[in-house]
């Protein structure tokens, strides 16, 4: 008779599990891209453009440009960017072995926004004129290297001899989240009236600016994101016991990290550079699924974006109809669900904390 150890019951109940909360979460992701391709303060109807277009007859001209023009590159950059900032909160989490990692309280949003407003501000003055040569693309690409710049920065503060100190980890996000602030006030302070309303986008973070070519210039970054962070679940599963026992498992941990900070920049970056600073998504959709499902990376990774999607869409039509006809930032709702749910985080690891 063959024993069977029972964790290989446990782990095949906890991958039975993810499989099952995949299927839920992108029935989860369909029912919300409907609804935020139906709700609106124009009285546009999803099901009768839609019989109109099974019928054969001709939409609107205002009902088309709602529908295709606002909504669905709407729905679809709400997508990508929740699935960014939720996968980059995992792979952060996994890189820094700590669920209280996330781009936006260890700084990384702050640097991305503070390429993106450099680009604003400062584009059409740089040597040759960086505008003239990326185009639209300048500002996720400022975006990307501004929140690559600073997760590389984060992460020689926080890991000394192979072990992250969290409280170092906070402190260092802190204090880079605090001189990006300033730098991003002093050109702020410097920008005339066009860039200023140009930098409003920044404030709360909105999905509202959203359009084709936004989304175009921004969507490879944050798909090349998405698609390369699932090959890091195997190293990150090893980096959790540890850089010198993933080491000896065969893991090249240092170009792990490598690829792990490109994979957290180009989707923080390119977020935060088509829908400004939208927080705690990256904390609160990994720990909640990790919860859940467990933390095996590849499974954990793939939930994150299914979740993230679904609660950025969730978020934007609240905002879109909790004041309507006007718009609430997204960045209150995020914050308001966030906060709470960060300082619950907090209280159950503040033994862990103590130093």
């Amino acid at each position: 008779m063959v024993a069977i150890h029972p964790e290989a019951h446990t782990a095949g109940d906890r991958r039975k599990l993810a499989r099952s909360t995949s299927w839920v979460l992108v029935a989860l992701l369909l029912a919300t891209a409907w609804a935020s391709l139906a709700v609106g303060a124009s009285g546009v109807s999803l099901p009768a453009a839609i019989g109109d277009l099974l019928a054969g007859r001709e939409i609107e001209a205002r009902t088309r440009i709602i529908l295709w023009d606002i909504r669905l590159p709407r729905l679809l950059t709400g997508m990508m960017v929740g699935a960014s900032l939720a996968v980059a909160g995992a792979v952060l989490q996994g890189l820094f072995r700590n669920p209280l990692a996330d781009p936006g309280l260890v700084g990384v949003s702050a640097g991305a926004g503070l390429g993106a407003i450099s680009a604003i501000v400062l584009g059409g003055l740089l040597h040759l004129g960086l505008s003239g040569v990326f185009g639209p693309a300048l500002v996720p690409v400022m975006a990307f290297a501004g929140s690559w710049l600073s997760v590389s920065v984060l992460y020689l503060i926080a890991t000394r001899g192979g072990r992250t100190s969290v409280a170092t980890m906070l402190l260092g996000g802190i204090a880079l989240a605090a001189m990006t602030a300033a730098f991003s006030g002093l050109l702020i302070y410097i920008a005339d009236d066009q860039q200023l309303r140009d930098l409003t986008f920044w404030s709360l973070g909105s999905l509202a600016g959203s359009s084709w070519s936004r989304t175009l210039y921004a969507a490879p970054l944050m798909l090349t994101a998405l698609i390369a962070a699932p090959a890091l679940a195997r190293g990150l599963n090893a980096l959790a016991l540890g850089e010198t026992a993933a080491h000896h498992l065969g893991i090249p941990v240092q170009r792990l990290k490598t690829l792990a900070i490109l994979v957290v920049a180009a989707a923080v970056g390119a977020a935060t550079a088509i829908s400004g600073g939208i927080g705690f998504v990256g904390i609160v959709v990994p720990h909640l699924l990790r919860l859940a499902t467990g933390p095996e990376h590849r499974a954990l990774l793939i939930n994150s974006a299914l979740l993230g999607a679904s609660l950025l869409l969730i978020a934007d039509v609240i905002s879109r109809s909790i004041v309507a006809p006007s718009e609430l930032p997204i960045g209150i709702i995020t914050a308001v669900v966030g906060g709470p749910f960060f300082l619950w985080i907090l209280l159950r690891r503040r033994a862990s904390l103590e130093i």
